[in-house]
C-alpha cells in the first residue's frame, strides 16, 4: 500500500479531514468502534466536532449489527440520506462494516452503489487502507475474511471516556443458540492470555480509569482455549490485585457454564461489583432445549440463589426473547414464573427476530406479530413492577456512586447529576447547597431518598452528602484540558486519547 496516498495526507493542515462512526448493536459492536476511531485518528483524521452534531463528516463508518430483524432496513435508510450529500461532496467517504456487512457481503454495494468501502468483523484493522484503496482505485473496494486477520485489542483505540473501560477477554462464540446469527458472524472463541488482559487494564489504571469491564460473548467459557476451566474465577481474582482499580465488571456469562468458583471470587475480590448480568431467554425448558441453550429453569434459579448467599445485596440482571418459533402460552407462563421468582433488577426484554441462516427461522410454528407483543406486553408489565419493588428496597440506604458525563433526560429542570451505583443501578442525585460538584470519575456517597422502576434519586443534606475526589476525575480534568488545547501538569498521557478501553454502556436500569 506504499503507492497510495494515506488518509493523512488527503485535506489540508489547515482544514483536516472529519470522521464520525455511527454505531448500531451490542457491546461488541460499541468496543469496535473505538477501535475504528482509534484507526482514522492514527491515519490523520480528526473526529467530528460535537458542536457541528448536524454536519456529516467526510468519512462516515457505519458499525452495524444483524441480531434484529430491521437492521438492513435501518442501514439502507441511513445510506439513503447521505446519498445525495455525497454526490455534493467530492472526497466523502462512505464504509460499512460489523456484522450485517460480514453477512451480506456484496449485497450492500449492490443496494447501495455509492458506499465506498465494505469490511467485515474480522478485519476492522483494514479499514484505513481500504479507504485508500477506494480513492486511488475510484471504486468500491470490499473485503470479507472467514477468520480473524489481528486480534482487536491489538489495533489503536479512541477511549470514550478515561474513567472506566472495557478490556475484550475473548472474541467469538462457541455455542449454537438456534435463535442466534452471532457465532456464524464473528467466528469461533478466540481466548486472549491473562497476562495480555492484565496489563491492558493495568494501562487503563495507570491512564486514570478506576472501573473496567471485561468483556466476551461467554466470559464464562475463558480459558477453554489454553486448557484453564478455571481461568475466568482466576482472572477476576487478579484483577482485584490492581492497585487503583476500584470495580470490576463483566458481561456476559452463560448459564451452562456459569461454576461455583466464580461466585466465590466475585464473593471474595472486593473490587468484583454485586452486579451480575445473566441472560435467561426462556423460562420455559421446553423452548431452552429448541433455542439449544444448554441448561434449564432449575438449574438458572439455582444460580441465582448461590449468588444471592454469597452477595446478598447483587443486582441481577437479565435478558429475555418473547415468541419464539412454537412458544405456547404454557410455555410463556413459565417464563413469566422465573422471572417472577428471579426478581431482576432490570431486564432486556427481546420479541423473537426471525434472522435468515439461524436453526430457529427454518422452524414451524413462527408466531403471529399479535400474539408476540401481547405476551411481550404482559413481560414487561410484570418487569417494570419487579423492578420497582426492588428499587423500593434501595431506599434509605447508602449508596457510593460514580458519577458519569452522561446526565438525566430532565437534568435541565432538576439540576441533578448521574452516575452509577456499586450494583449498577443508575442515580440521578443533587448537590447540596454550598457542597463541592463532582467531576466525571469522582465517588460520591449519599442516601436513596425516592426510587422508580428505572432508576433511584439521591437529594441529600449536606451532612449526608460526601465526596471523594479520584484519580478518574483528575484524569478526566486533563482529557478536558488537553481538548482545549490547554497544557494540564502531570498528564497521564501525551495525547487526548489513550488506545485501551472503552465507556461504560447505558443500561436500562
Amino acid at each position: 500500500m506504499t503507492e497510495l496516498e494515506p488518509l493523512s495526507r488527503i485535506g489540508s493542515e489547515d482544514h483536516p479531514r472529519t470522521y464520525e462512526v455511527r454505531t448500531f448493536g451490542c457491546q461488541m459492536n460499541v468496543h469496535d468502534s473505538e477501535r475504528l476511531s482509534g484507526l482514522l485518528e492514527n491515519a490523520g483524521l480528526s473526529r467530528k466536532p460535537e458542536e457541528q452534531a448536524e454536519e456529516v463528516a467526510d468519512v462516515v463508518v457505519f458499525n452495524t449489527c444483524a441480531v434484529r430483524e430491521n437492521a438492513d432496513n435501518k442501514l439502507y435508510g441511513h445510506l439513503g440520506l447521505l446519498k445525495n450529500l455525497k454526490a455534493e461532496r467530492p472526497g466523502m467517504q462512505i464504509a460499512v462494516g460489523g456484522c450485517l456487512a460480514q453477512k451480506d457481503r456484496d449485497t450492500i454495494v449492490k443496494k447501495a452503489p455509492w458506499v465506498d468501502v465494505v469490511f467485515g468483523t474480522h478485519n476492522i484493522g483494514s479499514l484505513p487502507a481500504l479507504l485508500d484503496r477506494a480513492t486511488h482505485n475510484k471504486k468500491a473496494q470490499l473485503e470479507i475474511l472467514e477468520s480473524l486477520d489481528v486480534f482487536p485489542s491489538t489495533l489503536p483505540t479512541r477511549r470514550e471516556s478515561v474513567y472506566a473501560g472495557w478490556v475484550s477477554i475473548s472474541v467469538g462464540c462457541n455455542n449454537t443458540c438456534t435463535f442466534c446469527i452471532v457465532p456464524s458472524l464473528r467466528g469461533k472463541e478466540r481466548d486472549r492470555r491473562p497476562g495480555e488482559i492484565l496489563a491492558e487494564i493495568q494501562a487503563l489504571v495507570d491512564d486514570g480509569a478506576i472501573e473496567v469491564t471485561l468483556l466476551g460473548q461467554n466470559v464464562n467459557s475463558y480459558g477453554v482455549e489454553f486448557g484453564d476451566r478455571l481461568a475466568f474465577g482466576k482472572l477476576l481474582r487478579a484483577c482485584g490485585e490492581i492497585e487503583g482499580l476500584e470495580r470490576v465488571r463483566f458481561t456476559s456469562p452463560h448459564p451452562a457454564a456459569f461454576t461455583d468458583d466464580v461466585i466465590e471470587a466475585m464473593a471474595e475480590t472486593p473490587n468484583v461489583m454485586p452486579q451480575l448480568h445473566m441472560p435467561l431467554q426462556s423460562g420455559s425448558d421446553k423452548v431452552l432445549k429448541d433455542m439449544r441453550r444448554s441448561y434449564r429453569s432449575k438449574k438458572f434459579l439455582g444460580i441465582l440463589d448461590k449468588v444471592r448467599e454469597r452477595i446478598p445485596h447483587a443486582a441481577i440482571t437479565t435478558d429475555i426473547i418473547v415468541g419464539f418459533p412454537g412458544e405456547t402460552e404454557e410455555d410463556f407462563q413459565a417464563t413469566l414464573d422465573v422471572v417472577q421468582a428471579s426478581r431482576f433488577s432490570s431486564a432486556f426484554t427481546f420479541q423473537y427476530s426471525k434472522r435468515p441462516g439461524t436453526p430457529a427461522a427454518e422452524l414451524e410454528e413462527q408466531l403471529p406479530k399479535a400474539v408476540v407483543q401481547e405476551r411481550y406486553e404482559r413481560l414487561t408489565q410484570l418487569q417494570d413492577r419487579i423492578a420497582k419493588e426492588e428499587n423500593a428496597k434501595q431506599l434509605g440506604r447508602t449508596v457510593e456512586v460514580m458519577v458519569t458525563e452522561q446526565s438525566g433526560r430532565k437534568s435541565a429542570e432538576t439540576h441533578r447529576l448521574t452516575g452509577r451505583a456499586q450494583d449498577q443501578r443508575l442515580v440521578h442525585f443533587s448537590v447540596p447547597d454550598g457542597a463541592e460538584t463532582p467531576r466525571p470519575g469522582d465517588l460520591a456517597t449519599l442516601p436513596i431518598t425516592e426510587v422508580a422502576a428505572f432508576h433511584l434519586i439521591s437529594d441529600p443534606s449536606a451532612s449526608q452528602y460526601s465526596l471523594r475526589r479520584s484519580r478518574a476525575g483528575d484524569a478526566w480534568d486533563r482529557a478536558q484540558a488537553e481538548s482545549c488545547g490547554v497544557p494540564s501538569p502531570g498528564a497521564a498521557s501525551s495525547t487526548g486519547a489513550t488506545n485501551l478501553g472503552m465507556p461504560t454502556l447505558k443500561v436500562r436500569s
